[in-house]
């Protein structure tokens, strides 16, 4: 294992100069991204909000009785009545979106079609791995994620085109790999939603992951994929304790919540697996044999868990909440962390960025491979049927899925009708006059090669 130095120097990583956190955000600051070129620094002028400064000079005569009249002034401190800057309030700008299929051919995850419908998360997981992603669009990691959100909102639209292409060839489309497709803004835009419409008209195979109870909104959509063997739900489990979640993931449905979503989808026939996701040392490791009891007690039937990854400026991010959150055990964490990491706070390298190495990775793995043994999770794995799929129809042309004459095979329209009605099924119209996000990023052309992973994929 490679030497780590576990001084401690004092500056931005130092206690003492964590920002205060902020009630509802994961965040506690607009950290610098890594590719803005200036500097903007908060600096105190001393000035009131009455407009004089603290240090006005009065002059008035003395008229104490005590001493003779002279010219002498009195010299009024005036209270700093300056107030605390306004929470950040969360704003959503839609944008057209030139393509929504993102392919990788990873090693860690199982999946190498992914669709995401929003960019940022009002969730607000501190630990969130696609923060870095928002530099992209010149925006900070830190509260921008969370609070300047961007709303793809010709979603449906641009995958019907995409799977309409000839020589598509389907496999699973994951919905849900950057940013959470339920985070709260879906309740309003339905892009989910309509995206799940798609998948059930094309017959196409999809899986999710979130963390959000909204998801069994669409219990209606989820079934009837479930029935053709279409679809399974990852819900993320951090931890059972509500008071952590509300600093780790503040907007996120409460743990509670979340397992009653579990226990929702398995009773309507929907296969549900759990995501220990991330284990962090010392924060809620020692949770991850409850969460996998409680979630196969609702019904979940795979589980999986990654350890903490902190790519980027999510390192940063990490160490100002830790030090605000947490500072009796910051520095224990961050340096088990490092012991999992072969001496660095992050490894981005395949086959071990998801798990970790060294000692410890090898105790997390043999808990969770006891658990599971236990409880009887991951017994066998789902494959999902791809011989299905069915191009789809036009743009302006309604699918025979939602027609009255379906066939007994197919729903009745009544059943998966959106109750906002026909523009589920395209999203939220894009509005005139709204500014477009530009500067659309991607993964590139470049061809990942793949190391040997020699451990478990993240849905074993």
């Amino acid at each position: 294992m490679a030497r780590t130095d576990h001084s401690f120097p004092a500056g931005s990583g130092s206690p003492a100069a964590a920002p205060a956190a902020l009630r509802g955000r994961g965040a506690v600051t607009n950290v610098r991204h890594r590719f803005q070129r200036d500097d903007r620094v908060q600096v105190d002028d001393g000035w009131s909000s009455s407009g004089l400064p603290a240090d006005f000079v009065d002059s008035v005569p003395d008229n104490s009785s005590d001493f003779p009249r002279t010219d002498a002034t009195v010299i009024p401190i005036l209270p700093d009545t300056r107030c605390a800057p306004p929470a950040p309030k969360t704003t959503v700008t839609a944008e057209e979106a030139r393509k929504m299929l993102s392919r990788n051919d990873s090693p860690d995850i199982p999946f190498d079609v992914a669709v995401n419908p929003y960019r940022g998360c009002e969730h607000g997981c501190v630990y969130c791995y696609a923060r870095p992603t928002h530099s992209y669009l010149g925006y900070s990691p830190g509260l921008d994620f969370e609070t300047r959100l961007v709303a793809k909102a010709n979603a449906v639209q641009a995958l019907r085109a995409e799977l309409s292409r000839p020589g598509y060839k389907p496999s699973p489309i994951n919905i849900g790999s950057a940013t959470d497709a339920y985070q709260p803004i879906e309740r309003d835009w339905r892009l989910t939603r309509g995206l799940l419409e798609l998948m059930l008209e094309t017959r196409h195979p999809v899986t999710i992951v979130t963390k959000n109870a909204l998801v069994a909104r669409d219990l209606d959509l989820l079934a009837a994929l479930a029935e053709q063997n279409l679809v399974v739900v990852y819900i993320s489990i951090t931890t059972l304790d509500a008071g952590m979640a509300r600093t780790l993931e503040p907007r996120a449905a409460a743990p509670w919540r979340r397992l009653e979503a579990v226990r929702s989808l398995t009773d309507a026939g929907v296969p549900v697996g759990v995501l220990v996701a991330p284990v962090i040392p010392f924060i809620n490791d020692e949770s991850m044999e409850h969460i996998l009891q409680e979630s196969k007690a609702a019904g979940a039937h795979y589980a999986s868990y990654t350890v903490l990854r902190l790519p980027w400026e999510v390192k940063t991010l990490f160490e100002d909440w830790l030090h605000a959150h947490y500072p009796d055990r910051a520095q224990r964490v961050l340096h088990r962390i490092e012991d999992l990491r072969n001496g660095r706070r992050n490894d981005p390298n395949f086959g071990s960025r998801m798990r970790g190495t060294g000692i410890w990775a090898d105790l997390l793995r043999q808990r969770f491979a006891v658990a599971t043994r236990k409880l009887g999770l991951n017994r066998h794995r789902l494959a999902l049927d791809c011989d299905r799929f069915q191009p789809p129809s036009g743009p302006g042309a309604s699918s025979p899925l939602f027609d009255a004459g379906a066939t007994s095979s197919g729903p009745a329209s009544s059943d998966f009708l959106s109750p906002v009605g026909a523009q589920a099924s395209s999203g939220v119209p894009f509005p005139a006059g709204l500014p477009a996000v530009s500067g659309a990023y991607g993964r590139g052309a470049r061809q990942l090669r793949a190391v040997a992973a020699g451990q478990l994929s993240l849905f074993d």
